[in-house]
């Protein structure tokens, strides 16, 4: 742990007595005296805090919010310009081969842009804006830490502490102040619960994460059930479900892509990759990002090969993420197969341990939203 970089809440993740490992070159907690299955269930029933510290933090800043929005479409496949103050929304960086650099949260926050992008990816993502965003200031926030409060019970804990909170609705984005510190918020995470990421002072960080903890419906949460949580949800992770070789098409996320974007659209095109991607949302992908569902009690991991049947000599897809699933009580997965193999109700095969083990193509996503709109 010694060479790892360390997030502001290093500290509170060892007096809590987490267990720590390594992630995205950062020592992060993979779970708490609770366990995986605990900590899961509990956001699902309560409220769960994470430390997403790691996530890089950018605000992008020209003269006007539309000179940042409209330099920002020439690198992703996604409406800016028509986000409204005080909103957020998901995207990703395209390569011009239609393939996913990464994927991104953005606000408007009135004459400029807030950005989160993944850890492993926030080098390579400031360095391919800075190549690209010709007239637009970038900013990596380092001086900030970034933690997520998730869960039925979410509303009710960070209210007790932020007032204004109880008025946002799903991917609305405030400013506000917490135990005297200017705190950016956004309603929005990574587990299909409502709930609300938090960027803070580094100097604040560990006071309101005490804070939030000191409520009795508040439990720290690691990597583990983070991991869970989003799969349960159905949502990627880049560098398994999403990366280079997959387009946003094959991986289910048209719905990011607003019309104004596509062929016909007033501002189609214009991004890289944009021929691939806007075939593909008119004529359909060969493959498809699907759910899983193996029969029996142990999951099928990232990298099971999946098969046609019990006898195919060929693969026709594989998992790319996979976990049992605490909410559904039944192993789950994730992959790509053909798109005449995609349909719910479908039965493939993966190969574990050399065996040929059933498993059925489910909607995604397993565990539905629960986001206040």
């Amino acid at each position: 742990m010694a060479d790892l970089l360390k997030t502001p809440l290093y500290d509170l993740h060892v007096s809590l007595g987490a267990k720590m490992v390594e992630f995205a070159g950062y020592a992060m907690p993979v779970q708490y005296a609770a366990g995986v299955m605990k900590e899961h269930l509990h956001t699902r029933a309560a409220a769960g805090l994470f430390d997403v510290s790691h996530m890089g933090q950018v605000i992008l800043k020209a003269d006007s919010f539309e000179t940042v929005a409209l330099a920002l479409e020439g690198l992703i496949p996604v409406s800016v310009a028509a986000l409204q103050p005080g909103r957020q929304r998901y995207g990703f960086f395209t390569d011009e081969t239609g393939g996913i650099l990464d994927d991104l949260m953005f606000a408007n926050r009135g004459d400029h842009v807030f950005m989160v992008v993944n850890a492993a990816c926030k080098a390579e993502d400031l360095a391919h804006m800075r190549a690209h965003l010709g007239g637009v200031e970038i900013t990596e926030i380092t001086d900030r830490a970034l933690i997520a409060l998730q869960g039925p019970e979410a509303e009710a804990a960070l209210a007790a502490l932020a007032p204004a909170v109880a008025d946002m609705k799903f991917m609305d984005v405030l400013t506000t102040e917490m135990l005297g510190a200017e705190v950016w918020i956004s309603r929005s995470g990574y587990t299909g619960e409502d709930g609300f990421e938090i960027s803070i002072p580094e100097a604040s960080a560990e006071e309101i994460a005490r804070a939030l903890l000191a409520d009795d419906r508040v439990l720290p949460i690691g990597l583990g059930a983070r991991d869970s949580l989003r799969l349960e949800a159905g949502l990627c992770l880049y560098g398994h479900d999403i990366d280079t070789s997959t387009s946003p098409v094959e991986a289910g996320l048209n719905w990011a892509i607003q019309k104004v974007r596509r062929t016909g659209g007033e501002r189609a095109g214009g991004f890289p990759g944009a021929d691939r991607i806007l075939s593909e949302l008119a004529d359909g992908p060969s493959r498809l990002r699907v759910g899983l569902l193996p029969d029996g009690r142990a999951p099928m991991r990232e990298g099971t090969a999946l098969f046609a049947d019990e006898t195919a000599a060929e693969p026709v897809g594989h998992v790319t993420s996979g976990a049992f699933g605490p909410t559904l009580q039944a192993p789950m997965s994730m992959g790509y197969l053909p798109v005449t193999l995609g349909t719910p109700g479908t039965t493939v095969y993966g190969e574990v341990r050399g065996k040929r083990l059933p498993a059925t193509v489910a909607e995604l996503p397993f565990v539905p939203a629960r986001f206040k709109r």
